[in-house]
């Protein structure tokens, strides 16, 4: 059986058995925190589910990979819900703005040469599809950074959605778990996840956001919620579950994850 990651949180625990799903996000076995019964609360009013939820420095990692800062957590009593199908590509309620524009992206120089390649990569992954939205590499500051992750962290990367009109202003990468092995294997698979990250931060949710079980594994589906951060089911995407798209919520070690068709339908239709 292989390898499968979460693109989101994971305990190291779970990768050291090949034949246990392991989150894409995920590393070091760090003391798991008690979250407080009100902020699951307005975790599940957001939309997100609370299973696997994760505390770190600023904020929450829900969904393994998805970053909530506490700021957020307050906007969970002041939205609407949005009722949504239950098996195609999804965007949240939170989309990135005044377009046509250029999102530029750096890499922390702490960061091993792999990941800014898997960056590029990544990049021109989605400047390749001629969106309204284009990506450029730039050596520092930009509006969304790529860092490490904080050590010991409990997931192998992390992101957020837009606001404000503005995609989510940073990645984070277990590097301690990916490792800097640079060859072309690595920066495909590095690079994969890395556009699934931007794929966060630009308003994308998991394809199997309804049923994490189908990518990650698991006998009981893992529905990951709704309201009101949306999960709105792009128009001519499938209606059934694919086994192949970029936002799917896991992904095996050293899996090459380019767009599929679906995946460029809905990247066109938003962007």
């Amino acid at each position: 059986m292989k390898t499968i990651f979460y693109l989101t949180s994971l305990a190291i625990g779970s990768v050291l058995y090949a034949c246990q799903p392991t989150p894409v996000e995920t590393a070091q076995p760090a003391a798991r925190q008690e979250v407080p019964t009100t902020v699951k609360a307005k975790v599940r009013a957001m939309g997100f589910s609370t299973y696997n939820i994760q505390t770190v420095d600023d904020g929450y990692i829900v969904e393994n990979d998805i970053f909530l800062d506490k700021k957020q957590l307050d906007l969970a009593q002041r939205k609407q819900a949005i009722r949504v199908g239950s098996g195609e590509q999804y965007h949240t309620t939170s989309l990135v703005n005044n377009l046509p524009r250029v999102i530029r992206i750096s890499v922390a120089n702490n960061l091993p040469q792999v990941y800014v390649d898997a960056t590029i990569e990544a990049i021109n992954r989605y400047n390749a599809q001629n969106l309204s939205l284009q990506f450029a590499y730039v050596r520092s500051g930009g509006d969304i950074r790529v860092l490490a992750a904080p050590a010991n962290a409990p997931y192998l990367a992390s992101a957020g959605f837009p606001s404000g009109g503005n995609p989510h202003n940073f990645v984070r990468v277990n590097n301690a778990f990916l490792g800097s092995t640079n060859d072309a294997t690595r920066v495909a698979y590095i690079g994969s996840i890395m556009a699934h990250e931007f794929g966060h931060c630009i308003g994308f949710r998991h394809t199997d956001y309804m049923d994490r079980s189908y990518s990650c594994g698991g006998a009981s589906p893992q529905d990951e919620g709704e309201p009101p951060i949306g999960a709105i089911q792009i128009p001519g995407t499938p209606a059934g579950p694919d086994p192949n798209s970029w936002m799917l919520a896991c992904i095996g070690n050293n899996v090459n994850r380019p767009f599929n068709a679906n995946d460029i339908t809905a990247l066109d239709y938003l962007y």
